[in-house]
């Protein structure tokens, strides 16, 4: 059985909670990523914060971003996550039950790494991978 650790990218880039937006935009700007986990002092999980968090959470709402923390964006949200130990086959069903193209991979209380909808495509039928698509495409992230 192929597990979530085996296909994950084992250093996704961390966001502190502290950090302000301007600065988590700058560091997923230069890592080329659209997703982060935030986590707080202790390397707990938080929240995730995307792109698309940052353009409608943010900007759109007229917010500074240089001014505006990670915090405030992450509140309120539920992370869907993935155990590490957890097969592949679990994590595409979570990504299409929550219908989200990216799983913080925990172990225990820690994130040690993230599966994207490339990573499952690379590991999984092509048939799975439609439904995959399918199933998140049709609603925004």
């Amino acid at each position: 059985m192929t597990s979530a650790r085996d296909i994950m990218n084992a250093n996704p880039e961390i966001i502190s909670i502290d950090q302000t937006v301007a600065q988590a935009a700058k560091t997923m700007a230069e890592k080329g990523i659209g997703a982060a986990p935030i986590c707080n002092s202790e390397g707990r999980l938080q929240g995730m914060l995307t792109d698309r968090d940052i353009v409608t959470k943010v900007i759109a709402a007229g917010k500074d971003p240089a001014q505006t923390k990670v915090a405030e964006v992450a509140q309120g949200t539920e992370v869907v996550t993935i155990g590490a130990d957890d097969s592949v086959d679990e994590a595409l069903r979570t990504m299409k039950d929550h219908k989200v193209r990216r799983l913080p991979v925990i172990d225990g209380d820690r994130v040690v790494g993230m599966i994207s909808q490339g990573d499952l495509a690379q590991h999984l039928p092509d048939d799975k991978v439609g439904d995959l698509v399918e199933a998140i495409s049709a609603t925004p992230e």
